[in-house]
């Protein structure tokens, strides 16, 4: 007996009526906001050229994506496992002559071979909008807004923002704290991980202060300050300050410098995104840059991908049940139509003997009237 025929691979799950409904509304919330803001929707397909996907953003993992030969063209493809490179591709391609800054949203599923860490979820759904042209200051405080504004509009509360700067040890280490090559690497790593022992014994003692710059944000800056004694971050410092002071009535701030965790490709400025109420975070952005068409051709660019599946199970859980509408055979379509206008969700009976309750009504049509079952 084939027992196992109708099990999902690890990592894949089917969503349920509660749960698909709740991420079409929380998709068409986001995706709402970020219209309003003039993001203008792009729809790339779910399969590339491996090469496409692997060579736009410096960090992209290849590694990662579920890779397989195309019996027609006999060329690697991969399935997507980060749409922002495909937005990439399409502003430096289909797009290379439209008016920078470019504004662009996208809404699709996304496939990892593996889980993050312990998470053995291998597709999802992801969100986001990417502003190409400009990685400016500006550029950076719009993004966050409306990143934030787009995750109230999908259900979230409590939203802090985490700030970080990518290449804080590439930036420290080219003078201000000298490290040899083979050696950045190593100091980048155990920054991130907090380690002040194994920051230590790989060379990196003079980040050892780095580690103290986290936390709040006002508190934690000031920090990062007075580290900064030679000025060697003091652009980085005076953006963060006006980045936060346009989004700091908008959500909670946070400051962690050397976070790499998720930022692959990201340059001089990226944010996490949390909620409150929910144990991971709901999405990531910042600044970075995609590789043109032609050799040495590049433009700067900053944005945002939301993950929002966590958001939409908590969403759907906590959801009272709709209203439905029961209609009986015989009744009057034009009125059953009239009700539908007005907000009524309805459920046509297929046979005299069909059971109202059973099939998850609330109430029954009588006479051109609703009534409670």
């Amino acid at each position: 007996m084939d027992t196992d025929r109708d099990l999902l691979p690890e990592g894949l799950e089917d969503r349920l009526p509660a749960s698909a409904a709740a991420a079409a509304r929380v998709t068409r919330s986001v995706l709402d906001v970020l219209d309003s803001h003039g993001y203008d929707r792009v729809q790339p397909p779910s399969i590339e050229f491996e090469k496409s996907m692997a060579s736009r953003m410096a960090g992209v993992q290849p590694r990662r994506m579920f890779r397989f030969v195309d019996p027609s063209s006999l060329r690697t493809l991969a399935l997507r496992s980060d749409i922002t490179v495909q937005v990439g591709r399409i502003a430096a391609t289909s797009l290379a002559g439209a008016q920078r800054p470019l504004r662009l949203c996208y809404a699709g599923q996304v496939v990892t071979i593996k889980g993050d860490g312990l998470d053995p979820t291998r597709e999802r759904l992801q969100l986001g909008a990417e502003l190409i042209g400009s990685d400016s200051v500006a550029a950076a405080g719009e993004i966050v807004a409306v990143a934030i504004e787009a995750l109230q509009a999908a259900g979230a509360t409590g939203i802090s923002v985490d700030f970080t700067l990518p290449d804080l040890v590439d930036t420290l280490a080219a003078k201000a704290l000298p490290l040899a090559a083979d050696k950045v690497e190593a100091v980048r790593r155990e920054l991130d991980a907090k380690d002040a022992g194994a920051l230590v014994a790989a060379g990196g003692e003079a980040y050892l202060p780095l580690l103290t710059a986290i936390g709040p944000f006002d508190t934690a800056i000031e920090r990062l300050a007075a580290i900064d004694a030679g000025g060697a971050l003091a652009g980085r410092i005076a953006a963060l300050r006006e980045i936060a002071a346009r989004v700091g009535g908008m959500a909670r701030l946070t400051l962690d410098p050397s976070e790499r965790h998720g930022f692959e490709y990201q340059s001089w400025f990226g944010f996490t995104l949390y909620a409150e109420g929910l144990s991971g975070a709901l999405g990531r952005g910042g600044t970075y840059t995609i590789l043109g068409a032609g050799d040495g051709e590049s433009e700067p660019a900053i944005g945002f991908s939301l993950y929002p599946d966590d958001l939409i199970d908590t969403l759907a859980s906590a959801e009272a049940p709709r209203e439905v509408l029961f209609l009986p055979m015989g009744h009057v379509a034009a009125v059953a139509d009239r009700l539908r206008k007005i907000g009524w969700r309805t459920v046509a009976a297929l046979c005299g003997d069909c059971d109202p309750v059973r099939l998850g009504c609330t109430h029954r049509l009588e006479d051109g009237e609703a009534i409670r079952l």
